[in-house]
């Protein structure tokens, strides 16, 4: 399965508490998609070049979105980055740059490396709708449809 037809959001981020808000996050925001976490930038590599434990396409789907901790473990996401933009196989996949670090030298280097939107986290479910409401015109225009599974959102009682 390519990311073109994969309904799989890829989580590349270490820190588990963060990989709970960040499920968090899309459940409210009533995004559906399947997610696949992965803990560090070698991981991240490799499952995009489909190697070692990744080779399963099927268990393992190509993701169609990349949600980018930029510190991680191995490769940062600067590294991963750079490494996904250079491979024509992985550069039409939009990456999404979660990061505690609202430095605009960061914000700016992601952005040069090809990042497609910057978010400081913790990600709120309004800045994710946000962005998947942006994407979607991007991938109705590129293939003619839109990969995001999305329901109701969350309301939230106080």
């Amino acid at each position: 399965m390519n990311g073109a037809h994969s309904t799989t959001l890829l989580l590349a981020e270490d820190l588990e508490d963060d990989v709970f808000i960040m499920r968090r996050a899309l459940k409210t925001a009533g995004i559906h998609n399947p997610l696949a976490v992965v803990s560090d930038g070698r991981e991240l590599l490799a499952y995009l070049s489909g190697v070692g434990p990744y080779q399963d396409r099927n268990a393992f789907p190509m993701p169609f979105l990349i949600f980018l901790d930029l510190k991680m473990p191995y490769h940062d996401g600067f590294e991963c980055l750079e490494v996904i933009r250079r491979n024509p196989s992985l550069k039409h996949i939009p990456v999404v740059v979660l990061t505690s670090s609202s430095q605009d030298k960061d914000q700016n280097h992601a952005y040069r490396l090809g990042a497609r939107t910057y978010l400081v986290k913790p990600p709120h479910s309004g800045d994710l709708l946000d962005v998947v409401i942006s994407l979607e015109s991007h991938f109705l225009a590129s293939h003619g449809r839109s990969p995001f599974v999305l329901g109701e959102p969350q309301r939230r009682v106080i």
